[in-house]
Protein backbone atom coordinates (compact mmCIF):
# COMPACT_ATOMS: atom_id res chain seq x y z
CA UNK A 1 0.00 0.00 0.00
CA UNK A 2 1.28 3.53 -0.66
CA UNK A 3 1.31 6.35 1.98
CA UNK A 4 1.60 10.06 0.19
CA UNK A 5 4.62 11.78 2.07
CA UNK A 6 4.49 14.27 4.16
CA UNK A 7 6.33 17.17 3.37
CA UNK A 8 8.06 19.05 5.62
CA UNK A 9 10.59 21.09 6.76
CA UNK A 10 13.63 18.92 8.89
CA UNK A 11 13.59 19.41 13.03
CA UNK A 12 16.85 18.85 15.09
CA UNK A 13 15.57 15.86 15.82
CA UNK A 14 15.46 14.69 11.72
CA UNK A 15 19.12 15.00 11.72
CA UNK A 16 19.71 11.45 12.83
CA UNK A 17 17.66 9.73 10.84
CA UNK A 18 18.73 11.82 7.91
CA UNK A 19 22.33 10.79 9.04
CA UNK A 20 21.40 7.43 8.63
CA UNK A 21 19.53 7.57 5.63
CA UNK A 22 22.24 9.58 3.58
CA UNK A 23 25.29 6.97 4.77
CA UNK A 24 23.08 4.10 3.61
CA UNK A 25 23.33 5.79 0.48
CA UNK A 26 27.25 6.59 0.53
CA UNK A 27 27.89 3.30 1.93
CA UNK A 28 26.31 1.82 -1.01
CA UNK A 29 28.38 4.12 -3.69
CA UNK A 30 27.87 5.17 -7.03
CA UNK A 31 25.42 7.78 -6.90
CA UNK A 32 26.59 10.18 -4.89
CA UNK A 33 29.78 12.24 -4.69
CA UNK A 34 30.11 11.86 -1.40
CA UNK A 35 32.45 9.00 0.25
CA UNK A 36 32.59 9.55 3.60
CA UNK A 37 29.21 8.74 6.11
CA UNK A 38 27.85 11.52 7.96
CA UNK A 39 26.71 12.15 11.62
CA UNK A 40 23.58 14.07 12.95
CA UNK A 41 25.99 16.94 13.98
CA UNK A 42 27.51 16.95 9.99
CA UNK A 43 23.95 17.17 8.91
CA UNK A 44 22.51 20.15 11.41
CA UNK A 45 25.93 21.99 10.38
CA UNK A 46 24.63 21.39 6.77
CA UNK A 47 21.54 22.88 7.25
CA UNK A 48 22.76 25.64 9.12
CA UNK A 49 25.59 26.18 6.23
CA UNK A 50 23.57 29.37 4.39
CA UNK A 51 20.53 29.59 5.95
CA UNK A 52 19.37 32.46 3.87
CA UNK A 53 19.64 31.22 0.34
CA UNK A 54 18.99 27.72 1.42
CA UNK A 55 15.98 25.40 1.78
CA UNK A 56 15.95 22.12 3.40
CA UNK A 57 12.59 19.42 3.32
CA UNK A 58 12.50 15.85 4.42
CA UNK A 59 9.53 13.39 3.15
CA UNK A 60 8.25 11.49 5.77
CA UNK A 61 6.29 8.52 5.53
CA UNK A 62 4.73 6.35 8.16
CA UNK A 63 6.82 8.43 10.90
CA UNK A 64 10.04 7.62 9.28
CA UNK A 65 12.25 9.87 7.18
CA UNK A 66 12.06 8.34 3.55
CA UNK A 67 13.92 10.92 1.96
CA UNK A 68 15.18 14.85 1.56
CA UNK A 69 16.06 17.23 -0.37
CA UNK A 70 17.68 21.21 -0.51
CA UNK A 71 18.85 23.31 -2.01
CA UNK A 72 21.78 25.92 -1.60
CA UNK A 73 24.31 28.76 -3.55
CA UNK A 74 27.13 26.90 -4.67
CA UNK A 75 30.41 29.15 -5.49
CA UNK A 76 30.59 27.38 -9.06
CA UNK A 77 27.01 28.96 -10.39
CA UNK A 78 25.96 33.01 -10.73
CA UNK A 79 23.85 34.17 -7.65
CA UNK A 80 20.46 33.34 -9.97
CA UNK A 81 21.59 29.49 -9.62
CA UNK A 82 21.13 27.38 -6.82
CA UNK A 83 22.57 23.27 -6.13
CA UNK A 84 20.18 20.88 -5.74
CA UNK A 85 20.86 17.27 -3.73
CA UNK A 86 18.16 14.62 -3.54
CA UNK A 87 18.83 11.59 -0.78
CA UNK A 88 15.35 8.98 -1.37
CA UNK A 89 15.71 6.03 1.09
CA UNK A 90 17.01 2.61 -0.39
CA UNK A 91 14.09 0.76 -1.37
CA UNK A 92 11.95 4.12 -1.35
CA UNK A 93 12.44 5.23 -4.98
CA UNK A 94 9.75 5.51 -6.89
CA UNK A 95 7.02 5.82 -4.47
CA UNK A 96 6.40 9.80 -5.24
CA UNK A 97 8.46 10.76 -1.90
CA UNK A 98 11.68 12.80 -5.10
CA UNK A 99 8.30 14.05 -6.78
CA UNK A 100 7.03 15.34 -3.37
CA UNK A 101 9.80 16.69 -2.44
CA UNK A 102 10.59 19.00 -5.72
CA UNK A 103 7.53 20.24 -5.51
CA UNK A 104 7.85 21.90 -2.39
CA UNK A 105 12.26 22.82 -3.58
CA UNK A 106 11.33 24.39 -6.65
CA UNK A 107 8.39 26.88 -5.04
CA UNK A 108 11.49 27.35 -2.25
CA UNK A 109 13.75 28.65 -4.84
CA UNK A 110 11.15 30.39 -6.68
CA UNK A 111 10.66 32.51 -3.40
CA UNK A 112 14.36 32.78 -2.41
CA UNK A 113 14.37 34.88 -5.93
CA UNK A 114 16.29 32.15 -7.88
CA UNK A 115 16.25 31.72 -11.46
CA UNK A 116 17.02 28.27 -11.83
CA UNK A 117 18.52 25.50 -9.79
CA UNK A 118 21.56 23.13 -10.74
CA UNK A 119 21.67 19.24 -10.28
CA UNK A 120 25.41 18.03 -10.71
CA UNK A 121 24.86 13.93 -11.34
CA UNK A 122 27.42 11.04 -11.61
CA UNK A 123 27.29 9.87 -15.05
CA UNK A 124 27.03 6.11 -13.94
CA UNK A 125 23.58 7.16 -11.36
CA UNK A 126 21.15 6.44 -14.04
CA UNK A 127 18.51 6.69 -11.20
CA UNK A 128 19.14 10.18 -10.44
CA UNK A 129 19.89 11.25 -14.01
CA UNK A 130 16.19 9.62 -14.43
CA UNK A 131 15.03 11.77 -11.59
CA UNK A 132 15.69 14.80 -12.45
CA UNK A 133 15.43 14.31 -16.33
CA UNK A 134 11.25 13.56 -15.36
CA UNK A 135 11.19 16.95 -13.44
CA UNK A 136 12.43 18.60 -16.53
CA UNK A 137 16.09 19.15 -16.40
CA UNK A 138 18.10 19.20 -18.92
CA UNK A 139 21.81 18.63 -19.69
CA UNK A 140 24.21 22.20 -20.23
CA UNK A 141 27.61 20.24 -19.38
CA UNK A 142 29.57 17.43 -18.97
CA UNK A 143 32.78 17.13 -16.42
CA UNK A 144 35.20 14.33 -17.07
CA UNK A 145 37.08 12.46 -15.00
CA UNK A 146 36.15 14.41 -11.50
CA UNK A 147 38.10 12.89 -8.53
CA UNK A 148 36.09 11.98 -4.88
CA UNK A 149 37.82 12.38 -1.71
CA UNK A 150 38.78 9.03 -1.59
CA UNK A 151 39.91 8.85 -4.84
CA UNK A 152 37.68 7.48 -7.50
CA UNK A 153 37.23 9.32 -10.57
CA UNK A 154 34.09 9.65 -11.79
CA UNK A 155 32.27 11.86 -14.59
CA UNK A 156 29.76 14.43 -14.03
CA UNK A 157 26.78 15.44 -15.74
CA UNK A 158 25.45 19.20 -14.80
CA UNK A 159 21.63 19.76 -15.37
CA UNK A 160 19.69 22.76 -15.30
CA UNK A 161 16.12 23.20 -14.70
CA UNK A 162 14.52 26.82 -15.73
CA UNK A 163 12.21 28.06 -12.91
CA UNK A 164 10.39 30.55 -15.19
Amino acid sequence: MRSDPTIRQPATFDTGPMAQLLSAIIRAGGTTAMTAPVSAQDMAAMIGQDADRSAWFVAEVGGEIAGFQHINPYSGLPPEACDIATFVGQGRQQLGVGSALFTATAQAARDLGYDWICACIRTDNAGGRAYYQSRGFRDYQLLENVTLANGQQVNQMLTRFDLD
